[in-house]
């Protein structure tokens, strides 16, 4: 996939920029690098191929964005790795207008990160980076690399970003449960043979992965195959609010207001706003009431259960080798047992935890929840002594609010990050993304005191009920 081969590079090389982890958000990095003349900037990915939610790539899934939404395009709309550049390349312009549907099949949108890649020379596969630390008397990162041939590298950088997005969670309650009764969405489709196998499966948790994993479970049923339920502890199977006012709430617009909020107040707004991105896209669940319409017509099939406002506080296997869930009710408390051969956890993702900066530590500055404490152009608080500084993408929903996940906001953040690297506006950013205007006016806005720097505590796990960055304006994976 890469123009650079492994023999073909150095064991030390010196960069401007190191880069950590190869999903959209650094891709779409080392994209709008590539215009940025005179920056050296390389990105670092250990698995050897870009794949992007291949767990959840069913066919029909579509990208809730319009292909605007790209690497490049929403900062710099004639960028050779555009995704219409894609399409002409492809020779699929034409049909792709005619189709007249403006959001990318979830397959397509991959394919097109895909081919962005392979036109990147900066953008190295089977690099697993090891440790990072700083070099005091050189001022510089000192980045180590195991290549996949078992060479290791050394590597140097003025700055490091750091793009190495989630992993799946699942909960305590269920976390007992041995490997073969449980499943996690984001390994859904490679663990197809577990479900053949089950007469009835269990869905945990709501939101667009959930959402499609039972939208595949009752079309098995409605040829024949195995019962299914769908648990959720939300109060409904709710929509994802996609109207257009709420959506000015991934404008850098609002960004910039949610930034310099207090961090009580952003934990609460982002806890509030969880139908943006914890709900389930409207044509998803349309589907799923067309399908159990259906089921009214058809007779003998196995049976089906959809219940919401049900939280599942524990689970074993008994002696059938059954799943029982010990579930409760949250309207009326009282609790019950639910039995089920296999479980499909839709229980969201956590950050993953980068230790290859444990050579760092004591010179990053986390807030009191262990946190990254971000600045708003996305570098992260570091020891005064440190002169160089360290990015992170898809790791600032708690700085930077609900558009942190989101596909959209994604060139923006990059372009940010680039200026910010080169010490002048290398991209023009837009001035104007929202027509709401968020905060005080001005006349009546007043400084606020800058509070106590935190202390550093331990990083924690996401709680078990925080659903991953919602799944349709879909988030990064590295």
């Amino acid at each position: 996939m890469n123009a650079v081969t492994s023999d073909a590079l150095p064991l030390h090389s010196e960069h401007d920029v190191v880069a950590v982890g190869c999903g959209p958000f650094n891709l779409g990095l080392a994209a709008l690098a590539s215009s940025v003349e005179g920056l050296d900037l390389v990105v670092l990915e250990s698995r050897p191929e870009l794949r992007w939610h291949p767990g959840l790539m069913f066919d029909e899934a579509l990208l809730q964005l319009s292909f605007l939404a790209d690497l490049v395009t929403l900062v710099d709309p004639t960028h050779p790795l555009s995704f219409l550049a894609y399409l002409r390349e492809m020779d699929r312009l034409y049909p792709f207008y005619i189709r007249e549907r403006f959001h990318p099949t979830r397959r397509e949108y991959e394919d097109y990160l895909r081919w962005a890649a392979s036109k990147l020379p900066s953008v190295r596969f089977s690099h697993q980076v090891e440790a990072i630390d700083w070099d005091a008397e050189r001022q510089r990162f000192t980045v180590k690399v195991l290549r996949g041939d078992g060479r290791r590298l050394s590597m140097t950088a003025r700055d490091v970003v750091i793009g190495i997005g989630t992993e799946p969670s699942v909960p305590g309650a269920l976390s007992a449960l041995p490997s073969d009764k449980l499943i996690h969405t984001g390994h859904y489709l490679h663990r197809q043979p577990d479900v053949d196998a089950a007469r009835h499966v269990t869905v945990v948790g709501s939101g667009q992965s959930g959402a499609e994993v039972a939208l595949h479970l009752l079309q098995r049923n409605l040829a024949g195959g195995a019962a299914m339920s769908w648990l959720t502890r939300t109060v409904s199977f709710a929509p994802l609010d996609y109207t257009k006012l709420t959506l000015e709430m991934t404008t850098p617009a609002y960004v910039r207001y949610f930034h310099a909020l207090p961090q009580s107040t952003k934990d609460r707004l982002v806890a509030e706003q969880w139908r943006h991105y914890k709900g389930v896209s409207s044509e998803t669940l349309e589907q799923i009431h067309d399908l159990l319409y259906r089921r009214e017509l058809e007779r003998g099939l196995a049976d089906v259960e959809l219940r919401s406002g049900v939280a599942v506080e524990h689970a074993s296997v008994n002696g059938s080798g059954d799943v029982v869930l010990r579930c409760r009710h949250l309207d009326t408390k009282e609790t019950f047992e639910h039995t089920t051969s296999l479980v499909v956890a839709a229980t969201g993702y956590k950050q993953r935890s980068p230790g290859f900066l444990r050579p760092m530590d004591g010179l990053l500055r986390w807030d009191a929840q262990g946190r990254y404490q971000v600045r708003l152009d996305y570098s992260v608080e570091l020891a005064p002594e440190v002169r160089g500084r360290i990015f992170v993408t898809h790791a600032d929903l708690h700085s930077h609010g609900v558009a942190a996940p989101d596909l959209g906001v994604s060139a923006y953040r990059n372009a940010t990050i680039l200026n910010a690297v080169a010490g002048r506006e290398v991209f023009t950013l837009p001035r104007r993304t929202a027509f709401s205007r968020f905060g005080l006016p001005e006349a009546t806005a007043r400084p606020r005191p800058h509070p106590p720097e935190p202390r550093r505590v331990d990083l924690p796990v996401v709680p078990d009920d925080v659903a991953p960055p919602r799944a349709t304006r879909v988030s990064e994976a590295s």
